[in-house]
């Protein structure tokens, strides 16, 4: 009886192992390159859940990202897995443990980003916004619409937002503290809910975001830009250069095609 017993808890510490073994191996693995991507049959691709790329509308996902992926998927030959992370950190890390293989979000290419990560081709343009109440749900004070007067104001962001070193240049140029307060917790879009609710004055995010919120949300104001059109484009770990290569060319192709301007113009 007591050999049984052994051998019962031998098995189970085995069995606990391997499964331990699994999940350290699947946090903290290496990214992939195109190769062992066909190899294993799936692409691990994540995004956030926003208005524009990734969302839900009545019983269907939608979505700029989510339609290029299903785009993506009709013309490679292995199965796509999306995974969301509201956390630009969190996704970035998740590129660089092998968790994921592509990073697909609305977030603009900076050279601090690019020292980390290997971007592709553009797949869109876009612009960061002041997010503010208008005059009428604002106490009848007008919007900000010079840069000078975000002087001393305190802008929110989502924590890690590229739109941070955009905002401190603007510091720079306008000879003037602009505060900055990153949000751990909430995206760009929660954030410009927030300033709807008057919970916060001012927020910032891209302009296509914005504008799809102000549909919802009348009280909101994003037509102060704060920076020039940037680029937008999907990201991998520097360690997939192959991966990179094959992603470039699917773009190339893809943006000539009559569906990817379908895609486009449906929500840009």
């Amino acid at each position: 009886m007591a050999k049984k017993k052994i051998q019962l808890s031998a098995m189970i510490f085995i069995a606990v192992f391997i499964i331990v073994s699994v999940f350290v191996f699947r946090k903290n693995g290496r990214p992939r390159d195109f190769a062992r991507i066909r190899d294993d049959g799936v692409l691990h691709i994540v995004t956030d859940y926003n208005s524009v790329g990734y969302f839900v509308s009545g019983d269907t996902i939608s979505g700029f990202v989510h339609d290029l992926v299903q785009l993506l998927e009709s013309r490679v030959p292995v199965r796509i897995e999306i995974s969301l992370e509201a956390s630009l950190d969190k996704s970035i890390q998740g590129l660089k443990q092998g968790k994921y293989d592509i990073m697909a979000r609305n977030i603009p290419v900076t050279s601090e980003l690019r020292e980390t990560l290997f971007f592709t081709e553009p797949v869109a343009l876009n612009r960061q916004a002041l997010i503010q109440r208008k005059k009428e749900f604002n106490g009848d004070i007008e919007p900000l619409r010079s840069h000078l007067d975000l002087a001393k104001k305190t802008l929110h962001v989502s924590a890690s937002s590229p739109a941070i070193l955009r905002i401190r240049n603007l510091s720079h140029e306008i000879g003037d503290t602009i505060y900055i307060k990153e949000d751990p917790t909430y995206g760009a879009e929660q954030l410009a809910m927030l300033v709807a609710s008057k919970d916060m004055d001012y927020a910032v995010c891209d302009e296509k975001s914005a504008e799809r919120i102000a549909g919802s949300l009348p009280e909101i104001d994003y037509y102060t830009l704060i920076g020039f059109t940037h680029i937008e484009a999907w990201a991998v770990s520097r360690k997939s250069p192959v991966l990179l290569d094959s992603l470039n060319v699917w773009i190339r192709e893809v943006k000539e095609s009559p569906e990817y301007s379908a895609i486009y113009r449906k929500y840009f």
